[in-house]
């Protein structure tokens, strides 16, 4: 429709530049210090506003949309408290490497940093927000709103991708500025500058080559450069085996041959990278919680692709490191005639799939009558479906390794810890997927920290499907207490009824305590299209054969010990 009015705002140069970027859903709550802002979108009328109940789950919902689409995630917020709420999820947004725009409120300009109260104050609003983003700014002056817009958009999409905050005091919003063009200039980032020479060199060839048990690492820069087909091509002409973190679950299919998927913490993996002789890690950070507090071990040749040059030798050493975006270099790769008369070895395929074999029996063993949940779910759900999981024992011990992922964007874990972002995540990729279905895994615990935003859901009819494990406590705190101290404290708590609180909230809701139950349920809260609840009652079903403890490497020591 475009902006037609006489006087032409910041906030109405904020939603142009929105529009520009090809924003169609912003995420967030209205406030004194956002009107003008609100206003412009309203006069616009390109952008969906979705209202959330807080902060926090409004910067999850645009996480979630970004990770799903591949689109900017765009969240509003007011000043000082609300832009406090907003910094957690900002976290998240932060270590799930999301490009995310935050805007957010600021007091009028004469009183910003002179601690007078002014309503709404933070003591330093601006420093709170670059802890918790990628990058912070501030329009400090009306005129350059159309350049500093810009400048944080092309901010979250540089890399290493992530959240970027934008503050406006209120005074500025309404400003009137000249409506200005801005001529784009060619952007010269290390990610996207001159690819095509890049030289391969006959050294790094030869290596690949000669390889005879080579591994390939895939992590999220495989998704989010749109490089799957590329990564399995290669993976098939090499006969090389494939892990992934848990952000590069979908980059290739985990029912494939030659994928093991997201074990690279268990042992048996870690050993047979040992004997390994050449690793391609691509768009991979090699976390503590996926390497077993780095405990991995990385063979003497390791070649890196990466679109951050700074992940080069931060947790391993690189003898090869390419800055470059995935697909290209992939392409390159396998178009490559040498790689392409390349013979993969029958027998270390053989072993591959076994070591697929073990590490999944190993674990299906541990699940007692949870690895029927856990196939259930794969059974049950189409390969599209979008699969969220919270930070609780299901969705950490089997929902992100035995259910598979089958195709890119369609895995959606909570990469900072923090517990009870799912449902707001899960509502986020439902906004921006609602072709698809998406099936959130939770834990009584962390559903509790936002489930307001359930009403959210109901308002938006989105057929977001909530699979809630409630064992009345926190489950993962239970496991660890209980391994290192012997027993527990602060982990039982009080629940609501949540049948009758999701009925509540318009959500058609089930209690179940059997996996035959939970089959049914499932199959009919998936193909009804509207929000649903899923109560798994913990003490019916019984517990898991092995009690869990954390993953290997993700839970620090916190036996009393003298400290070096």
């Amino acid at each position: 429709m475009g902006i037609q009015i006489e006087e032409f705002t910041v906030a109405d140069a904020i939603v142009k530049e929105l529009v520009r970027n090809g924003v169609e859903v912003a995420f967030g709550i209205v406030s004194i210090h956002n009107l003008p802002i609100y206003q412009a979108i309203l006069r616009d009328g390109s952008i969906q506003l979705i209202t959330a109940r807080g902060e926090s789950g409004a910067v999850n919902m645009a996480d979630g949309y970004a990770r799903t689409t591949g689109k900017l995630g765009v969240v509003i917020t007011s000043t000082g408290t609300g832009a406090g709420n907003a910094a957690g999820s900002l976290v998240e947004a932060w270590s799930g490497g999301t490009p995310l725009l935050h805007l957010t409120g600021e007091i009028e300009s004469p009183y910003i940093n002179l601690g007078r109260h002014y309503i709404h104050e933070a003591k330093d609003q601006l420093s709170m927000m670059e802890g918790a983003s990628k990058k912070a700014y501030r329009l400090r002056k009306p005129e350059q709103a159309i350049s500093v817009i810009r400048k944080a958009v092309d901010k979250a999409f540089d890399a290493p991708t992530g959240p970027v905050t934008l503050e406006i005091p209120i005074d500025f919003q309404s400003a009137i500025i000249p409506n200005s063009e801005i001529l784009e200039m060619n952007k010269t980032s290390a990610s996207n500058k001159n690819e095509e020479e890049i030289h391969l060199s006959e050294h790094l060839i030869t290596k690949i080559v000669a390889a005879r048990r080579p591994v390939i690492w895939a992590g999220g820069g495989v998704i989010k450069s749109e490089a799957s087909d590329e990564l399995i091509t290669l993976a098939e002409m090499l006969g090389a085996m494939v892990i992934t973190s848990q952000s590069g679950k979908g980059s290739i299919p985990e029912n494939h041959p030659l994928c093991v998927g997201y074990f690279s913490s268990n042992k048996m993996v870690r050993d047979f990278i040992r004997n390994s002789d050449l690793l391609i890690s691509v768009g991979t950070q090699f976390r503590s919680t996926e390497t077993a507090l780095w405990d991995s071990f990385v063979p003497e040749e390791h070649i890196s692709i990466n679109t951050n040059i700074h992940a080069f030798n931060l947790n391993y050493p690189v003898t090869h490191g390419i800055v470059a975006d995935a697909k290209s270099i992939l392409s390159r790769l396998i178009n490559n005639t040498d790689i392409k008369g390349y013979t993969p070895d029958e027998e270390y395929g053989e072993e591959i799939k076994q070591l697929r074999e073990n590490v999944r029996a190993e674990l299906i063993d541990t699940l007692g009558p949870y690895k029927y949940f856990a196939s259930g779910i794969r059974e049950i759900l189409p390969d599209e479906a979008i699969l969220v999981r919270d930070v609780t024992v299901p969705a950490n011990l089997w929902g992100s390794r035995v259910v598979e992922t089958l195709l890119p964007r369609t895995s959606i874990y909570i990469a900072g810890g923090g517990i009870g972002q799912g449902l707001p995540i899960a509502i986020g990729a439902q906004v921006g997927r609602k072709d698809r279905p998406v099936v959130l895994i939770a834990g009584d615990g962390g559903f509790l920290v936002n489930l307001g935003e359930m009403a959210t859901a109901a308002q938006e009819n989105l057929a977001i499907t909530v699979i809630l494990f409630d064992d009345a406590g926190y489950g993962v705190l239970r496991g660890i207490q209980d391994a290192t101290y012997g027993k527990q404290v602060a982990v039982d708590l009080v629940s609501p009824d949540f049948v009758k609180l999701g009925e509540s909230m318009g959500f058609v809701s089930k209690r179940v305590g059997s996996v035959d139950e939970f089959t049914t349920e499932l199959s009919e809260a998936v193909s009804m299209e509207k929000p649903s609840l899923i109560v798994v009652d913990m003490e019916a079903v019984g517990p898991a054969a092995k009690q869990y403890a954390g993953a290997p490497g993700a839970v620090p020591d916190y036996r009393p010990k003298k400290f070096e």
